[in-house]
C-alpha cells in the first residue's frame, strides 16, 4: 500500500511539474532557438500550454475534494543552521488555480496566433507570454515563502515586459514603468511580511505556517505580545506583517490606493490584457490572500472588507463615464477584484475565490471580444484614413449586425458580469452579497455600509455594462452614418478567433459550476473551498438579495436602453461635479502626479542641485585646496629641499674638484705644495 501511494505521489508530482515547466520549455525554445519573428513560436507556446492544461486537469481530478493533500519538498540550500526547502504544495486551492490559469491561458494563446499575425515581433510576444504563464503556474504550487516571493516577482516582471511589448510607443513604455514601480511598493510590503513571519516562526514552509493546525493558528496574542512556539514579539509586528501583505495584495490586484496602474496597462496587446485581468497578474493578489488567510485577525479582515467594497464602488463609478473600450473593462476588473477582496474580509473565503474563477471566464471573453472590435476598427481607420480612436465607443454603434458572433458572446459575458440568473456571475456575485449582509447583520449599523456600498456597486455595474453594449452594438454604425463613403466589412475572424470566444462563452453559463442556476451553495467550487459556515437558506437574505439585485439590475439595464438606444431619456449632464469626478477618475492620478510624482521630481531636482552645488562644490573646493597645497609642496620640494640638497652637493663637488687638483701624481707638484704650506706656516708664525 505504501509503495502504491508513493507511486501515485510520484505521478502527481510529475504531472504538476510538467504543467509548470512546459511553458518554461516553450520560453527557452523561443528565446534561444527560434527567431523573434518566427511564426512557429506561436504554436510552440500554444502546444506547451495545451500540455499544461491536460496535466492540470489530471492533477485537479486527483486532488480536488479527494482528501489527498500532497506536499513534497527537498533541501534547497543551507545558511548557517537554517535549512531552506523547496517543493510542491497541492491542495484544493493550488489545483484550482493551476487549472484556472491553464484553461484561461490556452484560448488566449490560440487567439494570439491570429491577433498578433503580421506583427514583426510575433515570436517575442509568445516568448514573453510563455514566461508569464510559467511564473504564475509556479507561484500557485510553490510550497514556501521564498519561492512564492521569487515567482511573485517574476509575475510582475513578465507583466512589465508584456505591458510594454510595443516599446516604440511612449504610452506603452510609461504604462509598464508605472505598473512595475507601483507593484514594487507592494512587493516591499510582502517582503516585510515574510521576514516578520520567519523571525517569529523560524520557517518559510507554507504548510507548517498556514496548514491545518499550523503554527500561525497555534500562535496567540496576549497582553500586547504575540506568542509562537519559538518565542514572542510585540503584537505590533503582527499588524505590520498583515499590513505588508495587504499592501502587496492592493498592488497586484489593483486595490485602492494602488490601483491606477491597471487602466494604463491597456497599452499592451489586448490578448495580454485578457490574461492579466482574468487569471494571472491580478489573480495573484487574491490567491495570496487565500494562502495567508489564517494569518488575519478580525480587525485586519474588516480592513480588507472596507478596502474591497470602497474599491468596488469607486471603480464602478469611474467606469460609468469612460469612453475607451478597454479602459471601461479595466475599471470593471478593479471593481470585481474589490468584490473578491471584500468577500475575503467578511469571511466569505469560498465565495471570494469562486468569484475569482467565474470572473476569469467572462472578463477574458470581454477582452478578447474587445480585441476583435478594436482590430476591425483599426482596419477601417487605416483603409479610409479616418481621424478616429479605434478604442473609443463613441465612434462605434450598430456592430451587432457586422459582428454577430462577437455580439452574442459579448452579451453573455456582460450578463455574467452583471450577475443575471443562468450565468456564473449570478452564482458567485450574489453569494458574496448575501454573505455580506449576513456578516453585517450581527454588528453595529456602521458595518452595514459595506454591503450597501457593494450592492450599489452592483447596480452601477449593470449600468456601465449596458452602456458599453448599447453604445457598441446597437443603433447605427457611427462611421457610416456620418460618412456615406465608408463601407465597413467587418468579420468575426477565423477559427482561432471563434473557438476561444465560444469556449469562454459556454464557461459563462451556470451548468459549468452548478446544475442549480439559483442556489450558489450548490456550486462545486464552493464545496471544495468553504472554510466558514454561512447561514442556512432559511435566512431571508438568501431570497431577498438575489431577487432584489436581479430586478434592480434589469430595471437599470432598461434605463440605459432608454438612454442610449430609444433615446427617450437624456444623457447625463456633463458639466456637473459628479460627472467630472467620474470622468477624471476621481482625480487620483492627477493627485499622484501633482503631489507625489511632481513632489518626488522636485525633491530630486533639489537633491541634484544640492549634490551639484554643495557636495560637488565642497569636493571641488577641497580639490582646489589639495592642488594648491600640492603645488606649494612641489615648489618647496623643488626649490628649498632639493635646492638645499643640490647646494650641498655642489659644495661637495667643488671641494672634491679642488682637492682632486692636488692629486696629479707628479712629485714636483707635491714638493711645491709642501714648500707652499711650510712657507705659509712660517709667514703665519711671524705675523702672530
Amino acid at each position: 500500500m505504501e509503495s502504491l501511494l508513493a507511486h501515485q505521489d510520484l505521478q502527481l508530482a510529475g504531472y504538476t511539474l510538467t504543467a509548470v515547466l512546459a511553458p518554461l520549455a516553450a520560453f527557452l525554445l523561443n528565446a534561444l532557438v527560434l527567431d523573434k519573428g518566427s511564426k512557429i513560436s506561436g504554436w510552440v507556446s500554444t502546444l506547451a500550454m495545451l500540455l499544461s492544461t491536460a496535466c492540470a486537469v489530471v492533477v485537479f481530478s486527483k486532488v480536488w475534494n479527494s482528501g489527498l493533500y500532497y506536499h513534497q519538498q527537498y533541501l534547497w540550500f543551507t545558511i548557517g543552521s537554517t535549512r531552506i526547502y523547496a517543493g510542491l504544495l497541492l491542495n484544493n486551492l493550488s489545483v484550482l488555480l493551476l487549472l484556472l490559469v491553464s484553461v484561461i491561458a490556452l484560448p488566449v494563446h490560440i487567439y494570439g496566433t491570429a491577433y498578433m499575425k503580421g506583427d514583426p515581433y510575433f515570436g517575442r510576444y509568445f516568448t514573453y507570454l510563455s514566461f508569464f504563464c510559467f511564473s504564475m503556474l509556479a507561484l500557485v504550487v510553490a510550497d514556501n515563502l521564498v519561492l512564492v516571493y521569487a515567482f511573485w516577482e517574476l509575475v510582475g516582471f513578465s507583466s512589465y515586459l508584456l505591458i510594454g511589448f510595443w516599446n516604440t510607443r511612449d504610452r506603452a513604455v510609461q504604462a509598464n514603468k508605472k505598473a512595475f514601480i507601483m507593484n514594487r511598493i507592494g512587493d516591499i510590503g510582502l517582503l516585510a511580511g515574510i521576514m516578520i513571519l520567519f523571525a517569529q516562526f523560524h520557517t518559510f514552509d507554507l504548510d507548517q505556517l498556514f496548514g491545518n493546525n499550523g503554527m500561525v493558528m497555534q500562535a496567540i496574542v496576549k497582553n500586547g505580545v504575540w506568542f509562537s512556539p519559538f518565542g514572542s514579539m510585540p503584537v505590533v509586528w503582527q499588524y505590520i506583517a498583515c499590513g505588508g501583505i495587504i499592501l502587496a495584495v492592493a498592488a497586484k490586484s489593483a486595490q485602492f490606493p494602488l490601483h491606477t496602474w491597471l487602466p494604463d496597462a491597456m497599452e499592451g496587446p489586448t490578448s495580454v490584457s485578457a490574461l492579466i485581468h482574468a487569471a494571472t497578474m491580478v489573480a495573484a493578489g487574491v490567491f495570496l490572500l487565500g494562502r495567508f488567510y489564517p494569518f488575519f485577525n478580525s480587525n485586519e479582515l474588516t480592513a480588507l472588507a472596507v478596502i474591497g467594497c470602497f474599491t468596488a464602488f469607486m471603480a464602478a463609478t469611474i467606469a460609468l463615464t469612460q469612453n475607451d473600450l478597454k479602459r471601461i473593462l479595466a475599471y470593471s476588473t478593479i471593481s470585481q477584484l474589490g468584490f473578491m477582496v471584500m468577500a475575503m474580509g467578511i469571511g466569505a473565503y469560498g465565495s471570494g475565490l469562486f468569484h475569482l474563477v467565474t470572473h476569469a471566464f467572462f472578463k477574458c471573453l470581454l477582452f478578447l471580444s474587445a480585441g476583435i472590435i478594436i482590430h476591425e476598427m483599426q482596419h477601417l481607420k487605416d483603409e479610409y484614413q479616418l481621424d478616429i480612436d479605434p478604442q473609443n465607443i463613441l465612434y462605434m454603434g450598430g456592430l451587432r449586425k457586422k459582428l454577430p458572433l462577437t455580439f452574442v458572446v459579448c452579451v453573455i459575458a456582460a450578463l455574467a458580469l452583471v450577475g443575471i440568473p443562468f450565468t456564473t456571475g449570478y452564482l458567485s456575485k450574489d453569494g458574496i452579497l448575501v454573505q455580506a449582509f449576513e456578516w453585517a447583520g450581527d454588528k453595529s449599523w456602521v458595518y452595514s455600509i459595506v454591503p450597501v456600498l457593494a450592492l450599489l456597486s452592483g447596480v452601477l455595474t449593470a449600468f456601465y455594462v449596458a452602456r458599453l453594449i448599447f453604445r457598441v452594438f446597437f443603433g447605427e454604425f457611427e462611421q457610416e452614418r456620418i460618412n456615406a463613403q465608408v463601407k465597413a466589412h467587418f468579420t468575426d475572424g477565423g477559427w482561432a478567433y471563434k473557438f476561444p470566444l465560444i469556449f469562454l462563452a459556454l464557461c459563462c453559463l451556470f451548468p459549468v459550476f452548478s446544475f442549480n442556476p439559483f442556489f450558489y451553495e450548490h456550486a462545486w467550487v464552493l464545496k471544495g473551498l468553504v472554510v466558514t459556515d454561512h447561514l442556512g437558506r432559511i435566512n431571508p437574505y438568501h431570497t431577498i438579495i438575489p431577487v432584489g439585485v436581479t430586478l434592480i439590475s434589469i430595471l437599470t439595464i432598461y434605463w440605459a436602453y432608454s438612454i442610449y438606444v430609444t433615446q427617450k431619456r437624456k444623457l447625463f449632464p456633463q458639466h456637473t461635479f459628479l460627472f467630472k469626478l467620474s470622468y477624471h477618475e476621481w482625480y487620483i492620478d492627477k493627485f499622484y502626479n501633482g503631489a507625489i510624482v511632481k513632489g518626488v521630481l522636485a525633491l530630486s531636482d533639489r537633491m541634484f542641485w544640492f549634490d551639484k552645488n554643495v557636495i560637488d562644490g565642497l569636493i571641488h573646493l577641497l580639490t582646489k585646496i589639495t592642488l594648491a597645497l600640492s603645488a606649494t609642496a612641489k615648489w618647496l620640494d623643488k626649490y628649498i629641499v632639493d635646492g638645499f640638497l643640490h647646494g650641498i652637493a655642489a659644495v661637495v663637488v667643488g671641494i672634491s674638484n679642488f682637492v682632486r687638483g692636488f692629486q696629479t701624481g707628479k712629485v714636483q707638484y707635491y714638493l711645491f705644495s709642501m714648500l707652499a704650506v711650510i712657507l705659509a706656516l712660517f709667514i703665519f708664525k711671524i705675523l702672530i
